[in-house]
């Protein structure tokens, strides 16, 4: 049987990159989908799609039972869902921090909670964050606080699982990009440089990597995949 993992944020720009990947190397994914998306990858015999968003916890602790339960196992948990938002500290309210929190954190958070679970019982498993610059290098995440606070977390998160998942064969990765290089992106900055971006096929490239034996053997990684930007 292929292997399986779960996906979210897979109808994304980044997401659907990944789901091409790991479909061309015959692995079998779980993916959340939301109001309007539930055709998403239909005629990917590859995809399982559930319903559910993961902002609610309840919503997000059935998907990653359904998924198991389809699966038998699921090996790794994949965790690309997000969002972006500029401002700086002084602009930033309660409800701009609560809403990249929900966004960046909290949607990653509430599948690792079950998937933790899961991989306990099964003799492991990997994590794999989607990380953000600003979050290493302060300097460059003024302009987006909230944004840059929310995806701080992703990384004390990674931290925490490798610490507590260290003898029991369970792993967390963070992939940190420079600037994706997508349609909203290019739409956003007209007057940038692309070439230096990464673009999101080489990002899927590193999502491969890791989950390939030779990345399972990884630990504690960071991976900075900034190219010229």
């Amino acid at each position: 049987m292929p292997k399986q993992v779960i996906v979210s944020g897979a109808t994304g720009n980044l997401g659907k990159d990944v789901v091409k990947k790991l479909t061309e190397l015959g692995y079998g994914l779980h993916i959340n989908v939301r109001e309007g998306k539930t055709d998403a990858y239909a005629d990917n015999a590859h995809v399982s799609n559930y319903l559910a968003d993961l902002a609610d916890a309840g919503q997000a602790e059935l998907f990653v039972a359904k998924a198991i339960a389809s699966a038998g196992r699921i090996e790794a948990g994949i965790l690309l869902a997000g969002g972006f938002a500029m401002g700086r500290l002084a602009d930033t309210t309660d409800a701009d921090i609560e809403r990249m929190l929900t966004m960046n954190f909290k949607t990653a958070f509430h599948v690792v909670k079950p998937l933790m679970k899961h991989f306990k019982a099964n003799g492991g498993g990997q994590f794999i964050f989607i990380g953000a610059r600003p979050a290493l290098a302060p300097e460059t995440g003024t302009g987006s606080f909230a944004y840059t606070l929310s995806k701080t977390l992703i990384f004390q998160m990674a931290d925490l699982i490798n610490a507590e998942g260290k003898s029991k064969h369970i792993t967390a990765t963070v992939i940190v990009p420079s600037i994706i290089d997508t349609p909203d992106n290019r739409t956003a900055m007209p007057g940038s440089d692309f070439s230096k971006w990464v673009p999101a096929a080489d990002l899927a490239e590193g999502v491969a990597f890791v989950l390939s034996d030779t990345g399972k053997k990884l630990r504690q990684t960071v991976l900075k995949l900034y190219n010229e930007a």
